[in-house]
Protein backbone atom coordinates (compact mmCIF):
# COMPACT_ATOMS: atom_id res chain seq x y z
CA UNK A 1 0.00 0.00 0.00
CA UNK A 2 0.98 3.43 -0.45
CA UNK A 3 0.16 6.76 2.00
CA UNK A 4 0.93 10.03 1.12
CA UNK A 5 0.23 13.11 3.27
CA UNK A 6 -1.08 16.65 4.04
CA UNK A 7 1.07 19.87 3.89
CA UNK A 8 3.25 20.68 7.12
CA UNK A 9 1.59 23.66 8.06
CA UNK A 10 1.24 25.63 12.06
CA UNK A 11 -2.32 25.56 12.84
CA UNK A 12 -2.39 27.46 15.96
CA UNK A 13 0.68 29.13 18.30
CA UNK A 14 1.00 26.08 20.33
CA UNK A 15 3.15 24.46 17.62
CA UNK A 16 0.86 21.88 16.04
CA UNK A 17 1.76 21.37 12.74
CA UNK A 18 0.98 18.95 9.72
CA UNK A 19 2.11 15.76 8.24
CA UNK A 20 1.86 13.59 5.96
CA UNK A 21 -0.03 10.08 4.33
CA UNK A 22 1.09 7.07 2.86
CA UNK A 23 0.45 4.64 0.18
CA UNK A 24 1.22 0.87 1.05
CA UNK A 25 0.85 -1.86 -0.66
CA UNK A 26 0.90 -5.94 0.71
CA UNK A 27 2.03 -8.47 -1.62
CA UNK A 28 0.54 -12.14 -1.35
CA UNK A 29 3.08 -14.50 0.77
CA UNK A 30 5.26 -15.83 -1.72
CA UNK A 31 7.04 -19.19 -1.81
CA UNK A 32 9.45 -19.82 0.79
CA UNK A 33 12.62 -21.13 -1.20
CA UNK A 34 15.89 -19.01 -0.32
CA UNK A 35 18.20 -18.84 -2.83
CA UNK A 36 21.02 -15.86 -2.68
CA UNK A 37 19.57 -12.66 -3.68
CA UNK A 38 16.62 -13.26 -5.61
CA UNK A 39 14.90 -15.61 -2.63
CA UNK A 40 11.33 -15.98 -2.77
CA UNK A 41 11.54 -16.09 1.13
CA UNK A 42 13.42 -13.35 2.64
CA UNK A 43 12.71 -9.85 1.33
CA UNK A 44 10.35 -11.63 -1.25
CA UNK A 45 9.47 -9.58 -4.13
CA UNK A 46 5.99 -8.75 -5.67
CA UNK A 47 4.91 -12.28 -6.76
CA UNK A 48 2.90 -12.18 -10.63
CA UNK A 49 -0.25 -11.05 -8.94
CA UNK A 50 1.65 -8.51 -7.10
CA UNK A 51 2.80 -6.71 -10.43
CA UNK A 52 -0.67 -7.15 -12.08
CA UNK A 53 -1.54 -4.62 -9.05
CA UNK A 54 1.57 -2.38 -9.43
CA UNK A 55 0.35 -1.89 -13.27
CA UNK A 56 -3.22 -1.37 -12.52
CA UNK A 57 -2.08 1.26 -9.71
CA UNK A 58 0.16 2.99 -12.35
CA UNK A 59 -2.41 3.34 -15.26
CA UNK A 60 -5.24 4.98 -12.68
CA UNK A 61 -2.17 7.87 -11.66
CA UNK A 62 -1.34 8.30 -15.16
CA UNK A 63 -4.67 8.95 -15.92
CA UNK A 64 -6.30 12.64 -16.55
CA UNK A 65 -8.35 13.27 -13.34
CA UNK A 66 -12.02 13.75 -13.52
CA UNK A 67 -12.81 17.57 -13.87
CA UNK A 68 -16.16 17.16 -11.42
CA UNK A 69 -14.01 15.84 -8.48
CA UNK A 70 -11.93 19.05 -7.57
CA UNK A 71 -10.37 17.10 -4.07
CA UNK A 72 -9.63 13.97 -6.08
CA UNK A 73 -7.94 16.29 -8.74
CA UNK A 74 -5.51 17.92 -5.69
CA UNK A 75 -4.76 14.52 -4.75
CA UNK A 76 -3.75 13.21 -7.92
CA UNK A 77 -1.59 16.78 -8.93
CA UNK A 78 0.29 15.85 -5.80
CA UNK A 79 0.68 12.62 -5.96
CA UNK A 80 1.53 12.72 -10.13
CA UNK A 81 3.78 15.59 -9.65
CA UNK A 82 1.82 17.62 -12.29
CA UNK A 83 3.52 21.06 -13.17
CA UNK A 84 2.37 23.86 -10.81
CA UNK A 85 1.81 21.23 -7.75
CA UNK A 86 2.89 21.47 -4.47
CA UNK A 87 5.84 19.67 -4.07
CA UNK A 88 6.43 16.14 -2.63
CA UNK A 89 9.03 13.48 -1.78
CA UNK A 90 8.83 9.98 -2.46
CA UNK A 91 9.78 7.63 0.68
CA UNK A 92 9.99 3.97 0.60
CA UNK A 93 11.00 1.00 3.08
CA UNK A 94 13.84 -0.64 2.31
CA UNK A 95 12.37 -3.81 1.17
CA UNK A 96 12.23 -4.98 -2.73
CA UNK A 97 8.61 -5.45 -3.05
CA UNK A 98 7.76 -1.96 -1.96
CA UNK A 99 10.37 -0.55 -3.84
CA UNK A 100 9.12 -2.21 -6.68
CA UNK A 101 5.78 -1.31 -5.79
CA UNK A 102 6.70 3.12 -5.93
CA UNK A 103 8.40 2.44 -9.04
CA UNK A 104 6.04 0.78 -11.36
CA UNK A 105 2.88 2.87 -9.27
CA UNK A 106 5.00 6.32 -10.17
CA UNK A 107 6.52 4.84 -13.47
CA UNK A 108 5.05 7.89 -15.27
CA UNK A 109 5.89 10.38 -12.67
CA UNK A 110 9.39 8.91 -12.50
CA UNK A 111 9.85 9.43 -16.08
CA UNK A 112 8.53 13.20 -16.66
CA UNK A 113 11.05 13.72 -13.88
CA UNK A 114 14.02 11.54 -14.66
CA UNK A 115 15.71 13.84 -11.65
CA UNK A 116 13.66 12.22 -8.88
CA UNK A 117 14.11 9.59 -6.72
CA UNK A 118 12.65 7.34 -4.23
CA UNK A 119 14.49 7.62 -1.24
CA UNK A 120 14.72 4.33 0.68
CA UNK A 121 14.11 5.23 4.76
CA UNK A 122 14.65 2.53 7.22
CA UNK A 123 11.45 3.57 9.64
CA UNK A 124 9.37 2.23 7.13
CA UNK A 125 10.40 -1.57 7.25
CA UNK A 126 7.26 -4.14 7.97
CA UNK A 127 7.04 -4.70 11.96
CA UNK A 128 7.60 -8.10 12.03
CA UNK A 129 10.35 -11.17 12.34
CA UNK A 130 8.75 -13.24 9.42
CA UNK A 131 11.41 -13.45 6.80
CA UNK A 132 9.29 -11.67 3.94
CA UNK A 133 9.93 -8.64 6.16
CA UNK A 134 14.03 -8.92 6.27
CA UNK A 135 16.14 -6.83 3.85
CA UNK A 136 18.55 -8.67 1.37
CA UNK A 137 20.19 -5.39 0.52
CA UNK A 138 23.41 -4.47 1.94
CA UNK A 139 23.84 -1.39 3.56
CA UNK A 140 24.74 1.47 1.92
CA UNK A 141 24.72 -0.93 -1.36
CA UNK A 142 24.54 1.57 -4.11
CA UNK A 143 21.89 0.07 -5.94
CA UNK A 144 19.15 -2.21 -5.33
CA UNK A 145 18.53 -5.26 -7.17
CA UNK A 146 15.38 -6.20 -8.73
CA UNK A 147 14.15 -9.61 -8.46
CA UNK A 148 14.25 -11.89 -11.64
CA UNK A 149 10.40 -11.17 -11.95
CA UNK A 150 11.12 -7.76 -11.91
CA UNK A 151 13.22 -7.53 -15.28
CA UNK A 152 11.60 -9.75 -16.78
CA UNK A 153 8.24 -6.95 -16.73
CA UNK A 154 9.60 -4.46 -19.04
CA UNK A 155 5.92 -4.32 -20.38
CA UNK A 156 5.68 -3.02 -16.47
CA UNK A 157 8.38 -0.60 -16.63
CA UNK A 158 11.83 -0.60 -16.67
CA UNK A 159 12.36 -1.80 -12.79
CA UNK A 160 16.34 -1.91 -13.66
CA UNK A 161 16.76 1.13 -14.85
CA UNK A 162 14.90 2.65 -12.10
CA UNK A 163 16.27 1.04 -9.12
CA UNK A 164 19.86 1.50 -10.45
CA UNK A 165 19.32 5.45 -11.40
CA UNK A 166 16.11 6.78 -9.43
CA UNK A 167 16.12 5.20 -5.93
CA UNK A 168 18.29 6.71 -3.20
CA UNK A 169 20.27 4.43 -0.58
CA UNK A 170 21.95 6.71 1.02
CA UNK A 171 20.27 6.16 4.24
CA UNK A 172 19.62 2.40 3.99
CA UNK A 173 21.89 0.81 6.58
CA UNK A 174 20.71 -2.60 6.28
CA UNK A 175 18.34 -4.96 7.91
CA UNK A 176 16.30 -3.46 10.79
CA UNK A 177 19.06 -4.25 13.80
CA UNK A 178 17.99 -6.08 16.98
CA UNK A 179 17.40 -3.88 19.12
CA UNK A 180 14.49 -1.85 17.48
CA UNK A 181 10.60 -2.06 17.36
CA UNK A 182 7.87 -0.83 15.59
CA UNK A 183 7.37 2.00 17.87
CA UNK A 184 10.70 3.70 17.75
CA UNK A 185 10.59 3.02 14.01
CA UNK A 186 7.39 4.90 13.99
CA UNK A 187 8.45 7.65 15.80
CA UNK A 188 11.71 8.12 13.90
CA UNK A 189 9.95 8.53 10.67
CA UNK A 190 7.76 11.46 12.42
CA UNK A 191 10.79 12.60 13.91
CA UNK A 192 12.54 12.38 10.07
CA UNK A 193 9.40 13.76 8.39
CA UNK A 194 9.31 17.03 10.34
CA UNK A 195 13.11 17.52 10.14
CA UNK A 196 14.63 19.96 7.73
CA UNK A 197 15.05 16.81 5.43
CA UNK A 198 11.62 17.23 3.98
CA UNK A 199 11.45 20.96 4.76
CA UNK A 200 11.28 21.55 0.92
CA UNK A 201 9.10 19.23 0.09
CA UNK A 202 4.59 20.36 1.45
CA UNK A 203 3.61 16.39 0.88
CA UNK A 204 5.44 13.25 1.46
CA UNK A 205 4.30 9.50 -0.42
CA UNK A 206 5.66 6.50 1.12
CA UNK A 207 6.00 3.09 0.16
CA UNK A 208 5.32 0.66 2.72
CA UNK A 209 3.58 -1.98 4.16
CA UNK A 210 0.62 -3.02 5.57
CA UNK A 211 0.76 -4.06 9.73
CA UNK A 212 3.03 -1.18 9.61
CA UNK A 213 0.47 1.27 8.67
CA UNK A 214 -2.32 -0.57 10.43
CA UNK A 215 -0.09 -0.14 14.08
CA UNK A 216 0.36 3.38 12.58
CA UNK A 217 -2.97 4.16 12.81
CA UNK A 218 -3.63 2.61 15.71
CA UNK A 219 -0.68 4.63 17.48
CA UNK A 220 -1.47 8.00 17.00
CA UNK A 221 -5.25 8.29 16.08
CA UNK A 222 -6.65 9.03 19.42
CA UNK A 223 -7.37 6.42 21.49
CA UNK A 224 -11.42 7.39 21.77
CA UNK A 225 -11.77 7.20 18.18
CA UNK A 226 -12.93 4.38 16.25
CA UNK A 227 -11.77 4.17 12.76
CA UNK A 228 -11.53 1.60 10.61
CA UNK A 229 -8.22 1.58 9.75
CA UNK A 230 -7.51 0.75 13.47
CA UNK A 231 -9.01 -2.95 12.54
CA UNK A 232 -8.25 -3.13 8.80
CA UNK A 233 -5.96 -3.03 6.25
CA UNK A 234 -5.27 -1.15 3.23
CA UNK A 235 -5.80 -3.07 0.58
CA UNK A 236 -3.16 -4.02 -2.07
CA UNK A 237 -1.97 -0.50 -3.71
CA UNK A 238 -4.30 1.09 -1.66
CA UNK A 239 -3.82 5.43 -1.12
CA UNK A 240 -4.64 6.42 1.74
CA UNK A 241 -4.40 10.71 2.58
CA UNK A 242 -3.88 11.39 6.09
CA UNK A 243 -2.35 14.36 8.47
CA UNK A 244 -0.42 13.65 11.22
CA UNK A 245 -0.41 16.72 13.81
CA UNK A 246 2.88 17.51 15.86
CA UNK A 247 3.49 19.35 19.45
CA UNK A 248 6.29 19.52 22.28
CA UNK A 249 5.51 18.24 25.90
CA UNK A 250 5.92 21.14 27.65
CA UNK A 251 7.47 19.41 30.71
CA UNK A 252 9.40 17.19 28.91
CA UNK A 253 10.23 18.66 25.51
CA UNK A 254 10.01 15.63 23.77
CA UNK A 255 7.79 15.76 20.24
CA UNK A 256 3.95 14.10 20.65
CA UNK A 257 2.26 13.07 17.54
CA UNK A 258 -1.24 12.50 16.50
CA UNK A 259 -3.16 11.49 13.40
CA UNK A 260 -6.46 13.86 12.53
CA UNK A 261 -9.37 11.53 12.07
CA UNK A 262 -11.22 13.79 10.39
CA UNK A 263 -8.38 13.90 7.41
CA UNK A 264 -8.08 10.29 6.75
CA UNK A 265 -8.74 9.89 3.13
CA UNK A 266 -9.29 7.17 0.90
CA UNK A 267 -7.99 8.38 -2.43
CA UNK A 268 -7.67 4.84 -4.27
CA UNK A 269 -8.51 1.33 -2.99
CA UNK A 270 -9.75 1.76 0.48
CA UNK A 271 -9.27 -0.54 3.86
Amino acid sequence: ALLYSFPFQPVDPTGISHLSSRTWYAVPTPCTRPSHRHSWFYDAPLSHLGLQQVDVLGRFLKKAPPTSMKPDVDHMSILRNDANAPRSKLLCSSLRRAISTMAAGFRDRLARHPEERILLHPSLQEISRNPDTLSITPGHAPTVTPSWLDRTSKNICDFPFIFAHQVDTSLHVGNKPLNTNGLKRMMAFNDFVFSPSCAQEDYIVCGGHSIWFRSYFRTFLPRDVNHVSKTNKVVNCGIVALTLMKTMDSRTGKAVYMVDPKSVTVVYGGF
